[in-house]
């Protein structure tokens, strides 16, 4: 518990210009290369900084980290959109903490065991 509290104070969000189609206030410059088939955190209506860190923090309260961790940030966190899509936020910068993240597919297994998690513990 004492962890998790100190994750929820200094995990910051930063974004990845690959996962969105509409840079909002992620001040975000366009992908070199972007590839095509990624997961837009668009679909899911997070537009802005303070909304993916709102829910990476609530994924953190909830429990929803990875055992697997770097310089003592765990390496994934998971959260669940206010539309009810699984998020996974993979960690960038093992020195501040900062993570991007994006929609996982709806038909992936872990995603509905995410799901249910995050019900169970509304």
């Amino acid at each position: 518990p004492e962890d998790l509290r100190y994750w929820r104070r200094v995990i910051r969000y930063g974004g990845n210009p690959e996962h969105k189609r509409h840079p909002g206030d992620f001040a975000l410059a366009a992908p070199l290369g972007p590839r095509p088939g990624k997961t837009l955190g668009d679909g899911v209506r997070i537009f802005s900084r303070a909304e993916a860190l709102r829910l990476l923090r609530e994924g953190v309260k909830r429990g929803l980290l990875s055992a697997h961790m770097r310089r003592g940030y765990p390496k994934n966190l998971w959260a669940v959109s206010d539309q009810g899509t699984a998020l996974e936020a993979t960690l960038d910068n093992e020195i501040t903490g900062t993570y991007h993240g994006d929609p996982m597919p709806a038909l992936d297994s872990f995603a509905q065991q995410i799901l249910q998690r995050w019900s169970n513990q509304a």
